[in-house]
C-alpha cells in the first residue's frame, strides 16, 4: 500500500460523502471509503469493526434527513493522515463526531470514528 499527502478538502468530502444515504447503502462504496482495519466506537458504546459497520449500514433505514455540519476542525496528523472532528445535528439529535483518515493508494480510507450523543 502506497501513501500519498491527503487534503483536508478530500478527507471533509469523504466524511460527507459517508453521511449520505446512498453511500451508506452502496456495499462498494463503503468497501471503498472504509480501511480494512476500520474500527468504531458507536454512540451506544458499541465496538464495530469494518465487516460489522458495513453490515450495520446496509440493513439500517434509508433516511434522507438532512444532516448539519458545525464546530468543524482539523489536525493533521502527517502527511498522509488527519483527524476530523464536528457537531453533527440530524432529525433533532446532536453527536460529537471525530474521524481519523489516512490516504492508502492515492484515495481517502477511514481508519476510526467515534461519535458521541450531546444531551439526552
Amino acid at each position: 500500500m502506497s501513501t500519498t499527502p491527503l487534503s483536508i478538502t478530500t478527507a471533509w468530502a469523504a466524511e460527507r460523502a459517508l453521511l449520505r444515504p446512498d453511500v451508506r447503502h452502496d456495499e462498494t462504496a463503503l468497501r471503498t471509503l472504509l480501511a480494512p482495519d476500520f474500527r468504531e466506537f458507536g454512540q451506544s458504546g458499541r465496538a464495530y469493526d469494518r465487516n460489522q459497520m458495513i453490515a450495520a449500514l446496509l440493513v439500517s433505514p434509508a433516511e434522507d434527513v438532512p444532516v448539519h455540519l458545525s464546530e468543524q476542525t482539523t489536525l493533521p496528523l502527517g502527511p498522509d493522515a488527519v483527524l476530523l472532528t464536528y457537531l453533527l445535528s440530524y432529525d433533532g439529535r446532536l453527536s460529537r463526531r471525530s474521524s481519523l483518515w489516512r490516504c492508502a493508494d492515492g484515495e481517502p480510507r477511514l481508519v476510526f470514528h467515534q461519535g458521541t450523543a450531546v444531551g439526552g
